[in-house]
């Protein structure tokens, strides 16, 4: 397939869910917890998800577990949605490894983000992308998330990825401030628009929205919200779009803080994954933040069932 056609063929508009990794109180893979997170996106209606991102612990996984977890993730799907896996590596010919892993497992799109180097410098970062895009076939979402890669990419980098290497079919936006910067992206793409999504768990969903994001790649764990937040800023109810983001601010804000322990125990709390339990070194939920969070569940969820799909 060529570039170009691969290009027309996706569209990465909508919510992509990023899921974590699931794993028992040992640390070993819960599979069985995996695949019905990823059979909840799918009944949900979500336009995809991404697996194997920073939620998902990637970098505390073998290459045998990621293996394991691609095929669950595309059997799962079935074809109803696209998956996209994370396959970041501080070495470029490693990042080419686990892309080619993810593509010869069915994934539909890698997601893709730099390292840092001693010295930084852009021309190796686009030569980075541009060496995994000669040495895969499916399209590349490349992420721009310096809280956890430690390499800011200016806007005319951006630019250069999107206009000249072609399988780059979606940029992932968290770059703050991340209105400023997505406006200023769409503003540049004269040769070549692609979409924009916004990560950072929808912290300026609404404010990205409004600058012209195309949606959501992020683990807020409750991706209806998001949903309906999209539909409602696509359809002109700007009032109705400010009412929700507000009623959910607590929460997100509440999730943004550092780690994926938070967020984990939500996904338990949904009855998604049986543990939120987080590897080493990472930490688990303490007692006294899972009792903060399931008094700000109740107040912005009175007697509400979240592991059903919320009602919005």
């Amino acid at each position: 397939m060529s570039d170009s056609s691969m290009t027309d063929r996706m569209n990465f508009s909508g919510v992509f869910p990023i899921l974590p990794t699931p794993f028992d109180d040992e640390g070993n893979l819960d599979l069985e917890s995996f695949d019905r997170l990823v059979r909840f996106m799918v009944d949900l209606g979500t336009d995809g998800i991404t697996i194997l991102g920073v939620l998902g612990e990637s970098n505390r996984l073998l290459d045998s577990e990621r293996e394991q977890l691609i095929k669950i993730a595309v059997k799962a799907a079935a074809g109803r949605f696209k998956v996209i896996v994370g396959a970041s590596h501080a070495g470029t010919l490693a990042t080419i490894g686990l892309c080619r892993m993810a593509q010869e497992l069915g994934a539909d799109a890698v997601m893709v983000a730099p390292s840092p180097e001693p010295v930084p410098n852009e021309s190796r970062v686009f030569e980075y992308f541009q060496r995994v895009a000669q040495a895969v076939n499916i399209p590349i979402v490349a992420q721009d998330h310096p809280a956890s890669t430690q390499v800011h990419m200016s806007l005319p980098l951006i630019l250069r990825l999107v206009n000249e290497i072609p399988k780059i079919t979606c940029i992932k936006e968290e770059a703050t401030p991340t209105p400023a910067r997505i406006a200023t992206l769409i503003q540049g793409m004269k040769f070549r628009r692609v979409p924009i999504l916004t990560g950072l768990g929808a912290l300026y969903g609404i404010f990205d929205l409004e600058c012209g994001s195309n949606g959501f790649n992020t683990g807020f764990a409750f991706p209806e919200v998001l949903m309906k937040l999209v539909c409602e800023v696509r359809a002109g109810h700007s009032g109705d779009a400010y009412q929700l983001y507000s009623r959910f601010l607590p929460l997100i804000v509440f999730e943004q803080q550092p780690g994926v322990a938070i967020r984990k125990e939500l996904f338990r709390m949904r009855g998604l994954i049986r543990c939120s339990h987080v590897r080493h070194p990472g930490m688990s939920i303490s007692t006294p933040v899972a009792t903060q969070l399931r008094n700000l569940i109740q107040g912005i969820l009175p007697d509400v069932d979240i592991s059903q799909p919320i009602q919005l």
